[in-house]
């Protein structure tokens, strides 16, 4: 009896050993997502404050010098052009297509490709380019740039750790950085999670879900500790909706899907169109762009710049409900002359401005009241996004977390899934799985020439 008693003992203390040990690996192994997601959101907050600073100066430029536009616009796409193109040519666009390329990239072989996609230098240069940028008029968001950001700052507390720590997956990192970075720009926690699980991986969740969910709730507390809670867009007025809006919200998720898709493959068009010029010719290019805007600006319609929140925060909240067609289309015209120019900015707050001139646009023509014109335009914004992003579920979420409109999950949900299936017709593939592509291939080919020489 006494043997087996010590026996038991032996075993006991093995057991309180072994926890104790595995206690101490997880909590190792999770300190890093802990201060990567505290970093990130401090750096979002900061990004977004100098972002909507930059979209006040140009606010007060169309408000009392709108002429010095011919000047500013052109300068300012310059600047955020050389910026990408001389210092970090991987820094150009949105953002999300080099993660996606990192989260493919992040394997033994490949991972000091990663490297050139997500770093400090990065960083510093995709927040100056889209301010520049911004401040000139640029149509383009924050929200891509910042998931980029949030991927370079996990992984560069990942190459810090020493090498006794015990090892972290880079390719988890990296994603978990991603969904930290969407949820601390648009204060939408459940978006960064379903936007990792859509959008960004191929590894079942049960692999990272503890790492992600903590990492969504401390990127996305630390912003909020700073700014306070707050929603991105507000509450709209959503009561009293007929029951047949339903229809209605189909009719604008085929029109918004199909616009998203052909806009995105527009874009796509001219920076391959773009990509054989000369560097004095790209310049050309840019300055041409930047002028284009500016006359439709000066000319016809100023809400063609910027992100396009006045026009949402304008159709949801004021008595302006219905916005003109030329308003819409120029929305979508917007990021296909700020885009292909090379800057850094993204497209998602343009998208969801886009839908929602076009919702607006069709609720005015079929003189719809105040609650339903504001379904539709939400529906709107839902069904742009998913033909750029072809990511419906993340679409539908973040729409529905900006608002806090949860009577409305059922029709966020049929525009989005609606706009990716009609999308099929115009580019079987996303406007992001394009980019990442071109990204990947590009680093390949590179690297053959750093071997020839």
């Amino acid at each position: 009896m006494n043997v087996i008693r010590m026996l038991r003992l032996k075993l006991k203390h093995l057991y309180d050993r072994m926890s104790n040990e595995r206690l101490k690996k997880n909590l190792l192994q999770a300190i890093p997502f802990w201060i990567a997601s505290l970093l990130t959101g401090l750096v979002a907050v900061l990004y977004a404050q100098l972002f909507a600073l930059a979209e006040r100066g140009t606010a007060f430029v169309l408000s009392h010098h709108l002429w010095l536009l011919f000047i500013v616009t052109p300068v300012c796409f310059m600047v955020a052009w050389w910026l990408v193109a001389k210092f970090a040519p991987y820094s150009r666009g949105s953002g999300i297509p080099q993660v996606i390329a990192s989260i493919e990239l992040a394997t033994p072989k490949y991972i000091n490709m990663v490297d050139r996609l997500l770093s400090l230098r990065i960083i510093f240069f995709k927040i100056v380019s889209s301010l520049v940028m911004v401040f000139g008029g640029g149509v383009i968001g924050r929200e891509g740039p910042t998931i980029q950001i949030a991927g370079s700052i996990f992984r560069k507390v990942n190459l810090l750790l020493p090498k006794w720590w015990p090892k972290i997956s880079k390719k988890n990192m990296i994603m978990t950085g991603a969904a930290a970075g969407l949820a601390a720009a648009f204060n939408t926690p459940l978006g960064g999670i379903v936007f990792a699980v859509e959008e960004l991986t191929k590894t079942h969740i049960n692999y990272f879900k503890t790492a992600i969910f903590t990492a969504v709730i401390i990127a996305g507390l630390t912003a909020q500790g700073i700014l306070g809670p707050y929603l991105y867009l507000g509450y709209p007025d959503v009561s009293n909706i007929s029951p047949d809006i339903f229809i209605v919200v189909i009719v604008v998720a085929i029109i918004s899907g199909l616009s998203g898709s052909a806009m995105a493959k527009a874009i796509l068009a001219l920076m391959k169109w773009k990509s054989k010029f000369t560097m004095r010719q790209q310049l050309v290019y840019v300055i041409a762009s930047a002028m284009i805007l500016v006359c439709f600006a000066y000319f016809l319609d100023q809400s063609i710049l910027g992100s396009g929140r006045s026009l949402m925060t304008r159709t949801l909240f004021s008595g302006e409900k219905y916005s003109s067609w030329h308003t819409a289309i120029f929305r979508v015209a917007g990021p296909l002359l700020c885009f292909p120019t090379g800057g850094a900015g993204g497209v998602f707050a343009p998208s969801l401005a886009a839908g929602a001139g076009i919702g607006s646009a069709i609720s005015g023509t079929m003189h719809l009241s105040a609650q339903n014109t504001n379904v539709v335009i939400l529906a709107g914004m839902a069904g742009f996004l998913t033909g750029v992003t072809r990511s419906p579920f993340t679409s539908a979420i973040l729409v529905l977390e900006m608002t806090d409109r949860h009577n409305l999950i059922f029709h966020l949900m049929l525009a989005a899934m609606v706009a990716s299936i009609v999308s099929v017709v115009v580019d079987r593939h996303s406007f992001y799985d394009r980019l990442k592509l071109e990204y990947i291939h590009k680093l390949h080919r590179e690297e053959q020439l750093a071997v020839a020489q």
